[in-house]
């Protein structure tokens, strides 16, 4: 009996056979279950037609002896250009070299000549239920164990100690080499992690796109055994380059180890290599001590106060002077969102910042702090400052927004200003330019904000049309203690004044501090020496 013959009836297969009447015979047959056949009289022409045709040969079926070339020969050929086409061997032999060598080169089934058709019919639907099957549990690029296989595996085996691998700014290097060059990282990483972690005592998973699981087959494994299996891993990876095309391809990766009976583990794992990411560390142990869960409840509950806050209106600007250094006169003010509660509670942006960032709630602030500002600017005759980031920039609802306001209150954008955030990389300067030729068009003035941090450099002052610079707090904090960061602001100053940009001072927290800051001839300051950042109602 036959079953699972409507399998057969939307695939194309390649058959090879040099008997001219059994191949006719069997390729009308065949004509009557299958989609499509294409047909060999040898080895040779076979190949060639699997090459010609790859993309659509569903199924392989060829004789052992052939002409030029044998059936076992392109099979081995084929296996080079797809190792997991199904194949089936129909041979007038059944001695073991054939049946073993079969075995070997990775053939799925055989039959026996003469054909019996039914049989072969059989098998055929056979092979490719159990390729089917295969295909669910295994990832087709690096034929590893999939994210299928490793749930499947935690149901029903005994695991509790896993690392998940991931690659570091992967999409970078998709960005930077092309899918194609990704592609073969992803190969090359995998034979780095089958070889390295041997498959007697570990099992690795290609989970996802750059995502990797090393799953221990020892039952309780010692962790710190694990750990420093993985960091000598990744030490390996960062010191040796990967070969692609004779090219020497640098990557980093981040590992996240945990414990516990399997899909808790697994989840851990998840979380901590979140985690490791933002302590910048390569390796990390899960430990409840971190708290991560509560972290999870915590963005949980700003992502739901976020959607209550705008559809409330309980966020609003609060706006902090910024002095004439020399006067201590207020000369503007720095406009920073707050989260009012229903209690009337003013709450930081430091608690919810990140959540509205990978939300896609951000750009909902800008444009309350925008319009808060010219409130401000309208109704008490004031100069106020934004803070813009490149992301900001980069988003055209974001920029069309801010271009309509601007021509709203076209008599007040001289009183605007903007501080484009530098602690958040520029990716796009060309963008950045454009933007501000833009805004200078309503004749708003323009800075960089917390200039020293992270990716600080003085070429910005070249690059881009700015009108000041605002020195950021970590370097003015500690000025009085560290001769050191002395110098660095000292430079700031000198050199911002080389290109007639005014210089401002923030964290700027008692008079010791105030009084450095005027001897190095800073144009302005800011910090809570002279006030804390105030309400709208609270400022004259």
């Amino acid at each position: 009996m036959i079953n699972n013959i409507s399998i057969l009836k939307n695939i194309t297969i390649l058959y090879a056979e040099d008997e001219k009447d059994l191949r006719e015979v069997t390729h009308q047959i065949l004509k009557g279950f299958t989609k499509k056949q294409y047909v060999a009289q040898n080895g040779q022409e076979g190949l060639e037609l699997f090459k010609e045709h790859e993309n659509e040969i569903d199924l392989i079926i060829t004789d052992v002896n052939m002409p030029i070339l044998n059936g076992l020969d392109m099979v081995k050929e084929i296996k080079k250009i797809n190792l997991n086409i199904p194949i089936i061997v129909a041979t007038a032999f059944s001695n073991k070299e054939y049946l073993l060598e079969a075995i070997d080169i990775g053939i799925d089934k055989y039959v026996l000549k003469p054909i019996d058709i039914a049989k072969l019919l059989q098998v055929m639907s056979q092979s490719l239920i159990y390729h089917e099957l295969k295909d669910l549990y295994t990832d087709k690029l690096t034929n590893l164990p999939n994210r299928n296989k490793l749930k499947k595996d935690l149901d029903e085996n005994d695991i509790d100690l896993m690392a998940l691998l991931d690659i570091d700014e992967f999409s970078t290097v998709n960005d930077l080499f092309g899918e194609k060059i990704g592609d073969t990282i992803l190969f090359e990483l995998a034979n780095k992690l089958k070889t390295y972690f041997n498959d007697e005592d570990y099992v690795v998973y290609r989970i996802e796109a750059d995502k990797f699981t090393i799953v221990s087959r020892k039952h309780n494994q010692d962790v710190n055994e694990f750990y420093n299996l993985c960091k000598t891993f990744a030490d390996k990876i960062e010191k040796e380059s990967l070969l692609i095309d004779e090219d020497e391809i640098d990557i980093n990766i981040t590992i996240g180890i945990a414990q516990g009976d399997g899909a808790r583990a697994f989840k851990y794992s998840q979380r901590v290599i979140n985690y490791a990411r933002t302590k910048l560390q390569r390796i990390m142990i899960y430990n409840e001590s971190f708290k991560i869960q509560q972290s999870f409840e915590e963005n949980i509950k700003w992502v739901k106060q976020l959607k209550v806050g705008f559809r409330e209106n309980l966020f609003q600007a609060y706006f902090q002077p910024i002095v004439d250094t020399k006067t201590k006169e207020v000369h503007k003010y720095e406009a920073l969102i707050r989260y009012i509660t229903k209690e009337g509670v003013e709450i930081a942006p430091f608690h919810f910042i990140n959540v509205a960032k990978k939300t896609k709630l951000y750009p909902n602030i800008i444009k309350i702090v925008i319009q808060d500002a010219f409130k401000l600017i309208k109704n008490k005759n004031k100069r106020v400052s934004v803070n813009i980031s490149f992301d900001d920039i980069a988003n055209e609802e974001t920029t069309a927004f801010i271009y309509e306001i601007l021509e709203q209150n076209k008599d007040f954008t001289e009183f605007l200003e903007f501080e484009i955030l530098e602690s958040e990389e520029i990716s796009d300067f060309n963008e950045v330019a454009k933007f501000i030729a833009e805004i200078k068009k309503f004749d708003c003035i323009v800075g960089v904000d917390d200039f020293g941090a992270g990716y600080s450099n003085f070429n910005l002052l070249t690059l881009l049309d700015i009108d000041f610079v605002k020195i950021d707090g970590s370097l003015i904090e500690r000025i009085n203690s560290s001769k050191d960061l002395e110098i660095i602001v000292n430079t700031i100053a000198n050199f911002s004044k080389e290109f007639k940009v005014k210089t401002v001072a923030e964290y700027v927290s008692d008079e010791d501090i105030y009084n450095k800051i005027k001897e190095l001839n800073i144009d302005y300051c800011q910090g809570y020496y002279f006030d804390k950042p105030l309400s709208y109602d609270s400022i004259k």
